[in-house]
């Protein structure tokens, strides 16, 4: 059956939705207090579940969950599935996860109820090696050379910091990575690597200053 997008396009999911939670042993009744769907099995005490249904998983959305976390034993938001939106976006599943939210997709054209992310208490699995790199290039740089929220130019990392040391020591003239390990202990990288074409290699193992290198320097001259 063609699910028709109508007047109020979230009722289209009503019926595949209150199908699925019946299958479980709910009694499902919809617009109970403002919330789209309540469903009741006689545990001891009631089990009470509350779904809230929007076209698209948005932030009303997971408002709306937020609000009817306390009054229920299990939240779920459902949607309909889409190839690219933001219910196959790995971090609002996260996000879905965190507040321990269940996430239901249903297919437009068959009614299909898929389970994305399943409702309950979580806590995220720790990203070490994630962690250890934002130690060390938090403890590289010196002072605080970034404005945070900046997007239209280059962030200011400690590699760039060190890259920059190198050049201003190259404008004395040119000279050898050992010579200004000081200065930067990554030099040697630096000056081979050449990642934004700021030296030149004179002969084997010494290096001089290029214009990009000081036009790089006119642009951040501190460092």
């Amino acid at each position: 059956m063609t699910v028709r997008v109508a007047r109020d396009p979230e009722t289209s999911l009503y019926a595949h939705v209150k199908d699925f939670l019946e299958v479980q042993g709910f009694e499902v009744k919809g617009e109970v207090l403002g919330c789209d769907i309540v469903a009741v099995r006689e545990d001891e005490p009631p089990r009470v579940v509350i779904a809230e249904l929007k076209m698209a998983l948005n932030l009303e959305l997971i408002l709306q969950g937020v609000d009817r976390l306390r009054a229920a034993d299990e939240v779920w938001l459902a949607v309909r599935q889409t190839r690219r939106g933001r219910d196959q976006d790995r971090r609002a599943q996260r996000l879905c996860r965190l507040l321990g939210f269940g996430l239901l997709v249903v297919t437009a054209s068959t009614g299909r109820v898929q389970v994305l992310i399943e409702p309950g208490p979580y806590i995220p699995r720790p990203d070490i090696p994630r962690r250890r790199r934002l130690l060390r290039e938090h403890a590289a740089r010196h002072g605080d050379p970034a404005v945070g929220g900046s997007t239209r130019q280059p962030v200011m990392t400690a590699y760039r910091q060190q890259a920059l040391a190198c050049a201003a020591a190259l404008r004395c003239g040119p000279s050898r990575p050992r010579d200004l390990a000081v200065l930067a202990p990554r030099a040697q990288s630096i000056l081979f690597r050449n990642v934004y074409g700021w030296f030149e290699r004179v002969e084997r193992g010494v290096y001089r200053l290029a214009e990009p290198g000081e036009a790089a320097l006119r642009r951040w001259p501190s460092g």
